[in-house]
């Protein structure tokens, strides 16, 4: 299942020469990236995206009490590769924050193939809106993200060739919950790529991840627990192929977090399931300010 998907993100000519393909953001998430972002606080450390996009650390209070918050998190797993990944938050009231992130795709097979030059990666920013519940022991984030580059629309196609990256590549939908307390904390990650330009077209793509996990606060500066993830290809207009399970992954993660806002959080595992891609692993550190 992994080389369907594999085979889809790249041009023809290279589809036997990639053998990886995307997610985030997630963040992730994903992924690696938003996952590993909302944990950057010690004390309010939920869990990693990306990701592959990260929660207000101080949580709950007036707009006062909270100041505006900025993550920056460097992220790697053994799937999307090098993602780093940024996001912030800002008070607009008691209950709310606006929230924006992005996330920098490093790996070439979601550009226009092994040979780019990084003139083409794959770029993902996004806004949404933050709600502190249940004294900021509860924060639920929709969000709204473009990506832009080749890989869920195909790029620009001219005659019938590639020639070139796209602006509004595709669109990205998702909802991050996070639940910490002194002791427990939980994530849940739910996103949607779809292609946005030449959505029907013969190379494009959309692609649904989501993860869960949940862990227990050993001290305030350890947290540990299992985590579940997926990323399914729910649309390939390749021509010959189509779509399904690019991976599954269940392990466990730990974390480590420190009053400053640094953070660092290592996850690994197997995959289960049709279409077994191998073990897994991720590493995620970061700082929150």
């Amino acid at each position: 299942m992994k080389t369907k998907f594999v085979a889809a993100v790249a041009p023809a000519a290279l589809v036997l020469a990639l053998a990886a393909s995307p997610a985030r953001a997630e963040a992730d998430a994903l992924a690696a990236g938003e996952e590993t972002l909302t944990e950057a606080d010690g004390s309010e450390a939920s869990a990693p995206a990306i990701r592959t996009v990260v929660q207000d650390a101080a949580g709950g209070g007036s707009a006062p009490q909270r100041k505006p918050s900025y993550t920056v998190a460097l992220n790697q797993d053994s799937f999307f590769g090098f993602n780093p990944s940024f996001t912030g938050l800002i008070p607009v009231n008691d209950k709310m924050d606006l929230s924006f992130y992005g996330t920098f795709w490093t790996k070439p097979a979601f550009g226009l193939g092994q040979g780019n030059t990084g003139d083409d990666l794959w770029t993902e920013f996004g806004v949404g809106v933050n709600f502190n519940l249940a004294d900021g022991r509860l924060k639920v984030k929709p969000q709204l993200g473009i990506t832009n580059g080749s890989l869920l629309s195909g790029g620009e196609i001219v005659a019938g060739r590639t020639r070139g990256a796209r602006f509004l590549d595709g669109i990205v939908p998702s909802l991050t919950i996070n639940y910490s307390d002194a002791k427990f904390e939980a994530e849940y990650y739910g996103g949607y790529y779809a292609a946005l330009r030449q959505r029907n077209g013969n190379a494009a793509l959309d692609f649904a991840h989501t993860w869960i996990n949940a862990g227990y606060k050993a001290t305030s500066n350890v947290s540990f627990g299992p985590h579940w993830e997926l990323l399914y290809n729910t649309r390939n207009t390749y021509p010959g192929a189509s779509d399904g399970k690019t991976y599954e992954w269940l392990g466990g993660y730990v974390q480590f977090s420190l009053p400053q806002g640094f953070f660092a959080r290592f996850t690994g595992g197997s995959s289960i399931g049709d279409g077994d891609s191998g073990d897994f692993y991720k590493m995620s550190v970061g700082m929150s300010f």
